[in-house]
């Protein structure tokens, strides 16, 4: 779903700045047989500090010089880079892609996004208190787990063990994506990034059917489909509605803030904003 509302756009960006595309086809390396599976270390590098906002985040990538980010995708891929990669502002086109990839497809869903994985955070907090390192590391993804002797399994790789100086911060950071990785700073940052495990937060209690009876049963039903863009049309055929209702029932929702819009060609496509999450959510949608 993810990759349909955004792929099109993405790829006309891609388009506009090939470097942008070069360095993202050399970000990533795919498992191939005995040979691990490699994100580039400026993808997994951790955050300079809690709690800090993306543009950290971007300047701690933009801080990096060129020389630098080519070994890095050098060593991603395990061979020689493309003549644009080597001659051109890599590090310019790496922090244009992160940006654009943020500003388009992530902060508008971004505070939905932030309460899940805060509310990982707080269960797995709960669990460090009742049950231990075990419990809570138990599911941090595949080939993790906590084997005793200070000893913490990330993959089942045939790799050397990393030993971590007694100075060194190692992060736990949750993530909406199905897979997780790893990344460092040497030798003062290390991060494991984990798939968030929605089943072990706790949620508030839910009224079912107290949306229709806030907004009415038509806006509520129409509500709960636009959990991705969706046009006017569409949502006529499925809710069986008059598209003049539709469009009449949209305008109040865009109104009080619970849907938004964006054209497309010739379709305005609508879906929820946070607030409209919040909603459908309450009423155990």
């Amino acid at each position: 779903m993810f990759q349909a509302t955004h792929r099109a756009a993405f790829e006309a960006m891609l388009d506009e700045f090939p470097l942008r595309r070069a360095v993202l086809e050399h970000s990533y390396r795919p498992r191939r047989g005995r040979l691990p599976g490699w994100l580039a270390n400026y993808l997994g590098t951790p955050p300079p500090a809690p709690a800090v906002s993306i543009d950290d985040e971007l300047d701690t990538v933009a801080a990096l010089p060129d020389s630098a980010l080519r070994h890095d995708l050098e060593e991603t891929t395990l061979r020689p880079l493309a003549r644009p990669l080597r001659t051109g502002r890599v590090t310019e086109a790496a922090v244009g892609l992160l940006r654009w990839t943020w500003t388009h497809t992530l902060e508008t869903d971004w505070q939905r996004r932030e309460r899940i994985l805060r509310a990982d955070v707080v269960a797995r907090t709960g669990r460090l208190a009742s049950h231990g390192w075990a419990a809570v590391l138990r599911d941090l993804g595949h080939g993790r787990e906590w084997v005793g002797d200070s000893l913490l399994r990330v993959n089942h790789y045939d790799l050397p063990t990393r030993a971590l100086p007694s100075t060194a911060e190692l992060y736990f950071i949750p993530v909406t994506s199905p897979i997780g990785w790893v990344g460092w700073r040497e030798p003062t940052a290390y991060a494991i990034y984990y798939p968030v495990a929605g089943r072990l937060a706790e949620t508030d209690a839910t009224r079912p059917g107290g949306l229709d009876r806030l907004v009415g049963a038509n806006r509520a039903a129409l509500l709960r489909m636009l959990e991705q863009p969706t046009g006017t049309t569409h949502l006529a055929d499925r809710s069986r509605l008059p598209i003049g209702s539709v469009g009449n029932h949209l305008r109040v929702l865009l109104e009080a803030g619970a849907v938004t819009r964006r054209r497309s060609g010739r379709n305005v496509l609508y879906w929820r904003t946070p607030l409209g999450d919040a909603l459908v959510a309450a009423d155990g949608g």
